[in-house]
């Protein structure tokens, strides 16, 4: 009976110091992942739906290539956060607004791999070139259902009120696949484009159809060119993994600060304001009418203005999407970057390439419209700029 009583009494403490030595599963503050409350049952289907799309290893035989970038969303959008200079993506050949040179040649994206029997694509000479990282895809939703008008009520393209900021939208054309907004404001017969690097998508499904034809060269029958032969083909992808993909991408949760309440953080964003960081960064926008609940009418949190901005020689990167101009780019969301390395390998690679590697690093790269800003942040004594880093760090 002893016998029976050590080995049970042995079994009970190795079971406890199993569960000391397992880490506990990260409060769900701290992950990008995951979708916004208050789904219903059959919008929460929905969404493990496009989940499984956004997962799903293409392969020759389900429509990859014959070149591509990836062969997953995931692949470059680990844990939704964002890419790593590893599976950065390559824009080519458009070194104005009036149109990309190199079309027949790939432009204006770069599709360094192949399967099989196919050889990757090269730069064409003389081609402008950019490197680009992904993005977080975290709250897209909520910026999807920004109104037209409130984005244009941002945007001050002359600097009337004389601060320096000059954002504009990238006034686009836009395919026939997209649903124009019910608010729609047009200008000249194009649209307020709002997703991408230099904001030149006009909605959530032009970007998914755009990737998935770019990335991955799966043909749509929203689009079904073949990347490879620019010929018309049969689509490669069902209009449903499109319609579930958009709906997981609306769906994504948005990255709710942390440590709101510590003191340092609370005088970072003192300072955040007083530099007048602010202006371009915006601290709160509101949604319109969506169809999903949830998002309806919504104050949140994204830090952008969804605004091109000139952002100085240093950031030129000698390309344009539609309307921007080379050295134009959409504010970056900075919600959620504090949590960016946790998708990158621990370490940061943050603006559109992944040069800098520091927060501070990122704004030491700011130039033109924001020049004026860099240097006040320069101008801080060491324990505010560390205030201010430790408020980022908490979005």
């Amino acid at each position: 009976m002893n016998k029976i009583l050590v080995v049970v009494f042995a079994i009970f403490c190795i079971i406890v110091s199993c569960k000391k030595l397992i880490p506990g599963a990260p409060e769900d503050i701290d992950i990008l992942e995951g979708p916004i409350a208050g789904l219903t049952n059959e919008e929460t289907h929905r969404f493990l739906n496009g989940d499984a799309v956004f997962v799903e290893i293409f392969t020759p035989a389900t429509g990859l290539g014959p070149t591509f970038v990836s062969n997953s969303c995931v692949s470059c959008h680990s844990a939704d956060g964002k890419g790593h200079p590893s599976n950065r993506l390559t824009r080519f050949g458009q070194p104005d607004e009036f149109g990309n040179l190199f079309l027949n040649q790939g432009g204006p994206q770069l599709q360094n791999r192949a399967i099989p029997g196919f050889l990757p694509e090269q730069l064409p000479a003389g081609a402008t070139f950019s490197h680009l990282i992904a993005p977080s895809i975290v709250g897209l939703g909520y910026l999807d259902f920004v109104t037209d008008a409130d984005i244009l009520a941002m945007s001050d393209p002359n600097d009337l009120d004389g601060d320096g900021i000059s954002g504009v939208p990238n006034w686009s054309d836009i395919p026939s696949y997209v649903t124009v907004r019910t608010d729609a404001i047009v200008q000249g017969g194009k649209y307020i484009c709002r997703f991408g690097k230099k904001a030149s998508a006009y909605d959530l499904k032009h970007q998914i159809v755009k990737a998935l034809s770019e990335d991955i060269g799966l043909a749509s029958a929203h689009n079904p060119i073949d990347v490879y032969s620019h010929e018309e083909v049969d689509p490669e992808i069902s209009n449903q993994k499109i319609v579930d993909l958009n709906f997981y991408l609306r769906t994504l949760k948005a990255p709710t600060q942390r440590n709101a309440d510590d003191p340092e953080v609370i005088r970072g964003k003192d300072i955040f304001n007083q530099l007048k960081c602010t202006a371009c960064h915006k601290p709160k926008l509101t949604t319109g009418y969506s169809p999903i609940a949830v998002l309806s009418y919504k104050e949140f949190y994204p830090y952008t203005d969804l605004l091109l901005h000139d952002m100085g020689p240093g950031l030129d990167d000698g390309n344009t999407e539609n309307g921007a101009k080379t050295y134009e780019w959409r504010t970056p969301p900075l919600w959620g970057i504090g949590l960016a390395a946790n998708s990158q390998g621990g370490s940061y690679f943050l603006l559109h390439d992944g040069r800098a590697k520091t927060i501070e690093g990122a704004i030491l790269y700011h130039g033109g419209e924001a020049a004026e800003k860099k240097q006040a942040y320069q101008a801080l004594s060491v324990e505010d700029k560390k205030a201010l880093i430790k408020f980022l760090e908490s979005l």
